[in-house]
C-alpha cells in the first residue's frame, strides 16, 4: 500500500482530538490505511486537505475520500519536473559551481537554500490544503497542473543543457 503507513502515522495525532472514542479512532485510522502514493513534497496539500474532511466527517457529515485519491497521481506528476528536475539541478550547479572555486559557501547554500524551499513549500501548502478543504479541486483544474508542470520541464531541461554545455567536456 505504498506510502499508507506513514500517512496514517500523520493523521494519528488528528485523529485523537477529533475522535474521543477509541472505536472511532481505530475506525478512522483503518480508513486512513487505505493505498497512498504520491510523491514526499506533495503530501502536505493532500494532507490538509485530509483534515479538513476528518473535522468534517466527526461532525457527522458524509464525506467521501475521493479529493485525496483523485490529488495524489497528479501533484506527483507536477512535483518530479519542479523539485527534481528544476529546483535541485540550479541549486546543484549554483552550489558547485561555487564549491569548484573553493568556496564552502556552495555546499551550505545548496543544503540551505533546498531544505528551506522544500520546508516551507510543504509548510505552506498544507494551511493551504487545509483551508481550501475540498474546493482544492476547483483550483487546481482548468489546466492550472497541466501549465506548472509544461513550464516546469522546460526550464529543467533549459538548466539540463546550460550545465551540459558548462560541465562537460569532449
Amino acid at each position: 500500500r505504498m506510502q499508507n503507513g506513514g500517512w496514517a502515522y500523520a493523521m494519528v495525532p488528528a485523529l485523537k482530538k477529533l475522535y474521543a472514542k477509541k472505536e472511532d479512532q481505530v475506525d478512522a485510522l483503518h480508513r486512513n490505511l487505505e493505498f497512498f502514493n504520491t510523491h514526499p513534497y506533495v503530501v502536505s496539500p493532500i494532507l490538509g486537505v485530509a483534515l479538513a474532511q476528518g473535522e468534517q466527517r466527526a461532525q457527522g457529515k458524509d464525506v467521501s475520500q475521493d479529493v485525496k485519491v483523485g490529488m495524489m497521481g497528479p501533484l506527483a506528476g507536477v512535483a518530479d519536473p519542479v523539485f527534481w528536475f528544476t529546483a535541485r539541478p540550479l541549486l546543484g550547479a549554483l552550489g558547485a559551481s561555487l564549491a569548484m572555486e573553493g568556496s564552502i559557501l556552495g555546499p551550505i547554500l545548496f543544503f540551505v537554500g533546498w531544505n528551506f524551499m522544500r520546508i516551507g513549500f510543504m509548510w505552506k501548502t498544507q494551511e493551504v490544503g487545509y483551508e481550501k478543504g475540498e474546493q482544492i479541486s476547483e483550483n487546481m483544474s482548468g489546466g492550472l497542473l497541466q501549465k506548472a508542470t509544461r513550464t516546469a520541464s522546460i526550464v529543467g531541461m533549459f538548466v539540463m543543457g546550460a550545465l551540459v554545455q558548462r560541465y562537460v567536456q569532449i
